[in-house]
């Protein structure tokens, strides 16, 4: 069983919803620019740390979404918040960011993010944005 765990030093960046532009007589979906340099620089950096084979499922996958603090905040809530004990709840949501970071690490980390059966995330604060994830392979049961 195999266990990696990788850190992204940028700030998470949650998946919009797709926009659409007409191509022919067809429609082609495609993300906007935030997302997609997202996407590329988290698959560029997976690809940089990660030298090893792709991950094959089941999967359990562990994501830590750290935003960085408001240079607004009191000192008191600045310190609350890097401390954890607040936690951001405001958008984006918990899932958009999920789904950006997973489709990212397609075909990187994994072959398909269909293969992850055991999901754990959370969102934080700090002052250090980044991304962490923790991938381990589980052991399927013999028949």
């Amino acid at each position: 069983m195999s266990k990696i765990k990788l850190t992204f030093d940028f700030p998470p960046v949650a998946q919009a919803r797709p926009r659409a532009t007409r191509f022919g007589r067809g429609i082609r979906l495609y993300d906007l620019e935030p997302v997609h340099v997202y996407k590329k620089q988290l698959a560029e950096s997976a690809r940089f740390m990660y030298k090893g084979e792709l991950l094959t499922g089941p999967l359990k996958v562990t994501i830590r979404f750290y935003r960085e603090i408001q240079r607004s905040e009191s000192k008191k809530r600045h310190r609350l918040k890097a401390q954890g004990a607040i936690r951001p709840t405001k958008k984006p949501d918990l899932d958009n960011y999920i789904k950006s970071t997973l489709d990212g690490l397609n075909g990187v980390l994994w072959t398909d993010d269909n293969e992850i059966v055991e999901l754990h995330t959370g969102k934080y604060y700090s002052d250090q944005p980044r991304v962490e994830i923790e991938v381990e392979e589980e052991k399927e049961a013999e028949e």
